[in-house]
């Protein structure tokens, strides 16, 4: 079961348990929750997509809870974008790596860097945090 931490405004935010269906449930509750912002199909199936490589991520590595936040920028005299953070309780950088054709695993953190504008990870008081950015139609 997620615990909803927030759905209000231009920000969502859950944590979801280190459970096998947690991708499934996060995907779930990214979409609606984008559907109901009203986002383009195409930003909500790339947003989709990229939380369930790194939710996959933090499930394989972590034991502990997974966060899931969007957050709604419009900042004045700038594009509007949406700002995607997955954290969990492991401290280290995920490593990006370079999968082979053969390879069924490896590419997530490619495909994020190659889809978002911008994208990073930060250390927190208790974990890390993978972030990323796509811009939203004007």
């Amino acid at each position: 079961m997620s615990g909803v931490i927030d759905t209000d405004g231009d920000c969502a935010e859950w944590t979801f348990p280190a459970e096998p269906n947690a991708v499934r449930t996060a995907r779930h509750a990214v979409r609606d929750t984008l559907r109901a912002w009203g986002l383009d199909h195409a930003i909500e199936d790339m947003t989709v997509l990229l939380v369930s490589e790194l939710v996959t991520n933090s499930l394989r590595y972590a034991s502990g809870p997974i966060g899931v936040r969007l957050i709604r920028l419009e900042p004045a005299g700038s594009a509007p974008s949406l700002l995607v953070e997955v954290s969990d309780p492991v401290p280290d950088p995920p490593t990006e790596r370079s999968a082979t054709t053969d390879d069924e695993g490896g590419r997530g953190l490619q495909l994020v860097a190659v889809s978002a504008r911008r994208w990073g990870t930060r250390r927190g008081r208790t974990g890390k945090t993978v972030w990323f950015e796509l811009p939203l139609a004007g």
